[in-house]
């Protein structure tokens, strides 16, 4: 099992700002990264259907014998939790638990602000992971839908008047709460940190992303699971829909890696 991939799996491009950390901490590590692009977003889904979209795609990697699966996604990680672990019996994580500590670890004045997709927000997933650990945390949550579109089509530079309208529409308002520290809660949002920083300066920005691939290595050490090599990993990218503009933008998420899509996956057959 040792030299067995990681499965990764999100609702399209968001995730992969996951996998540029995972690449750099483990580069011998292989990994499967599974988007599903032709049903995104799942923020603005019911639980009953991100659930049943999430199941999919945990087999869909399974069929690859991982060692462990990663939810790179917010809202997956949001309204599944850790349940999905231990309904398939295998090493797993989501996003959530691991930004909530880092958050914790910077916060200084104990506000701490949390940005998602609806469904994300709707869950109160990470107020109560918050809560849990940090009983007085003043925990500010709002959902920024359009965050998802604007940067699957492309529009991540903090100079496009796109993202600077849309990201100073829902951002603007936190600076109003005193939080030193921001929860990035959808992997996607990490393409807009430049943009964020501008709007709240001097606050302290957690990219689920980093995060949950700290942890990742952290569990896969802590359990004789992490492959050695120190280079050479093997990166195979799936998709159901769109690869050319999966491999367009993924490698502007990667930051470097070239992202080619292994195969085309019908939903269908999930």
């Amino acid at each position: 099992m040792q030299m067995a991939p990681i499965g990764v799996f999100d609702s399209g491009l968001g995730g992969l700002t996951a996998m540029r950390w995972l690449v750099r901490l483990m580069p011998g590590e292989d990994f499967i990264y599974f988007g599903d692009t032709a049903r995104l977003p799942y923020g603005a889904k019911t639980k009953e259907t991100i659930l049943k979209y999430a199941r999919q795609d945990i087999r869909f990697l399974l069929s690859y014998k991982v060692k462990m699966v990663v939810a790179a996604c917010g809202t997956v990680s949001s309204v599944g939790g850790n349940g999905l672990g231990a309904e398939f019996g295998i090493p797993y994580t989501g996003v959530v638990d691991p930004s909530v500590k880092a958050a914790l670890q910077a916060t200084k004045n104990g506000k701490i602000g949390v940005i998602g997709t609806l469904a994300t927000i709707k869950s109160g997933s990470y107020e109560a992971e918050l809560k849990k650990l940090r009983a007085d945390a003043e925990v500010i949550s709002r959902p920024c839908p359009l965050f998802v579109p604007i940067t699957e089509s492309g529009y991540c530079s903090a100079d496009h008047p796109i993202t600077k309208a849309v990201v100073a529409e829902y951002i603007h308002p936190l600076r109003q709460t005193g939080i030193d520290t921001l929860i990035l809660g959808c992997t996607h949002y990490a393409l807009l940190a430049e943009a964020i920083s501008r709007v709240l300066p001097g606050v302290e920005l957690i990219d689920s992303g980093h995060a949950t691939a700290l942890a990742v290595q952290q569990q896969l050490a802590k359990s004789g699971l992490l492959n050695d090599k120190k280079t050479g990993g093997m990166l195979s990218f799936y998709v159901s829909d769109r690869p050319d503009e999966f491999e367009r933008f993924g490698t502007m998420a990667m930051e470097g890696f070239d992202v080619k899509c292994t195969a085309e996956v019908s939903v269908d057959t999930l």
